[in-house]
């Protein structure tokens, strides 16, 4: 992983559903933290992406990309707003959404809607954590088909967010500077 190249994630390029909340008032500080949001990933990302891609539509099922590239200065808001290294990477090591390796995503089924995943995307709880003891089976079959989905591609998960997944290796990739983001602006 040696190329840092940002590649754009669209619906034309790619076959997901792009929802980025954090050009949205809907993510966990209330309030847009990108003024205009382009979905970016470092080049190995973005081909592991295509793998997961297809891999979903195998099962049916599509791929909705909540964020993808976070320049640091977006992930200081996101720590400012809550320094718990459980969900927001401390800033020392750097999120690998600051190398453009890591995605939140979710599934959503034939007709468009999320998969029940037993907590909304964002909710920092430990009912987040991928294997959450007390989950409905129907929850629990939902993230494992992302989880295998998202394995099956390359990617790995952390244990406390069933949305977040990241190629193996990252943190030993430099963080990428929002200069070299292009089309990503912060609020």
């Amino acid at each position: 992983m040696t190329d840092h190249r940002l590649i754009e994630i669209t619906h034309a390029t790619h076959g997901v559903d792009i929802d980025l909340v954090y050009a949205t008032a809907r993510n966990l500080t209330g309030k847009p933290i990108y003024r205009a949001a382009h979905c970016l990933l470092l080049e190995p990302a973005e081909v592991a992406l295509r793998r997961a891609v297809e891999l979903a539509r195998q099962i049916g099922t599509t791929l909705r990309i909540f964020d993808a590239y976070r320049p640091p200065q977006a992930q200081q808001v996101l720590w400012d707003f809550l320094p718990d290294p459980t969900y927001v990477a401390d800033l020392k090591r750097g999120s690998n959404h600051s190398r453009g390796t890591a995605l939140d995503l979710t599934l959503l089924d034939a007709h468009g809607e999320e998969l029940d995943m037993g907590t909304g995307f964002d909710a920092m709880t430990i009912e987040s954590e991928h294997f959450h003891p007390g989950l409905r089976a129907d929850v629990q079959r939902n993230r494992m088909l992302l989880l295998g989905v998202m394995h099956g591609a390359g990617f790995t998960h952390i244990k406390s967010e069933w949305w977040h997944y990241e190629l193996p290796g990252s943190h030993a990739l430099p963080l990428i500077d929002n200069n070299a983001s292009g089309p990503l602006r912060l609020m």
